[in-house]
């Protein structure tokens, strides 16, 4: 019984997961980012995963990257610069970084 138990909780930790980056990419597409970045590769700016991986390990890499989104930024990943998304709320833009930095290789 406790390992079904465990098993269904597990499980719906892993559907809310899911859900949870299903719904950060509907933020993604909605506010237009992949038109510039995907999950797996280059663009006209990085993907998700390079950006992971350039911040993994910084305590502060949450904070960074909203400021960067919110209010753009330029020279960290070349010469294309990024346009501020200043219209974007700011819990759209907490849960769009969490989910960027998120991504795996």
């Amino acid at each position: 019984m406790k390992t079904l138990i465990s098993c269904l909780f597990v499980s719906a930790g892993l559907l809310a997961a899911a859900g949870n980056a299903l719904a950060s990419e509907a933020l993604a597409k909605k506010y237009n980012c992949l038109a510039c970045h995907s999950v797996d590769k280059k663009l006209v700016g990085p993907s998700y995963q390079e950006i992971a991986a350039k911040y993994k390990g910084q305590k502060d890499a949450e904070t960074k990257l909203v400021a960067k989104v919110k209010n753009g930024g330029a020279g960290a990943w070349g010469q294309v610069p990024m346009p501020p998304n200043a219209s974007v709320p700011e819990a759209d833009i907490k849960a769009l970084v969490t989910w960027v930095l998120s991504t795996k290789k």
